[in-house]
């Protein structure tokens, strides 16, 4: 009986398909791990102008605003609006120099509508403290947020809140509030 005919090349072929293989995907892991940007600049969260905001709501003559005169160093805006109308509302997104989130949010709506929006809708309160010679109530929730709240008398007699809350450090927060002021007139 004649042996069965084997084509040599068949075998080159094969294992010089395995071969660059091997390669294509080496090179392709290695581009990927020594290219690849950094995600913080895929897709950076972008620093807005929060002041235009704080105008906008001034001049809407609804909220008794309260902000800081200046960031502290190295905190930006991330996201700032003023909503007008039936329930005025301003809203600052922070992020601290570490980059914790710090919020800052003015409205009229019940201190419970608040907490249970931007904190937990099981926030526990805990003890009053004073800063910048204001009470806040302080709240926190099993996630390891912290938020400050009081309320305030606002422009046309109704009884707003201001609400700092977010994942920075307890400290930063309650510092952050102690800074809030009213807006310069303009």
């Amino acid at each position: 009986m004649s042996q069965p005919v084997t084509n040599p090349r068949a075998d080159r072929s094969v294992a010089g398909m395995v071969v660059a293989l091997l390669v294509a995907v080496g090179a392709a892991s290695a581009w990927y791990l020594l290219a690849k940007p950094n995600s913080r600049d895929v897709n950076p969260v972008p620093t807005v102008p929060w002041q235009i905001w704080v105008n906008a709501g001034a001049a809407d003559h609804r909220l008794a605003l309260q902000v800081p005169s200046e960031l502290p160093t190295g905190w930006r805006a991330t996201s700032a609006n003023y909503q007008t109308g039936v329930s005025p509302r301003l809203d600052i997104g922070l992020l601290t120099a570490n980059g914790k989130f710090v919020g800052l949010e003015e409205s009229l709506d019940p201190t419970s509508d608040m907490l249970s929006q931007y904190v937990d809708k099981s926030a526990t309160q805990g003890k009053d403290v004073t800063l910048g010679g204001h009470v806040w109530q302080t709240w926190t929730d099993a996630g390891g947020d912290y938020a400050l709240i009081r309320t305030v008398r606002a422009v046309d007699g109704n009884q707003q809140r201001i609400l700092v809350y977010g994942s920075a450090p307890d400290a930063q927060i309650r510092t952050y509030a102690a800074a809030l002021t009213a807006p310069p007139a303009r």
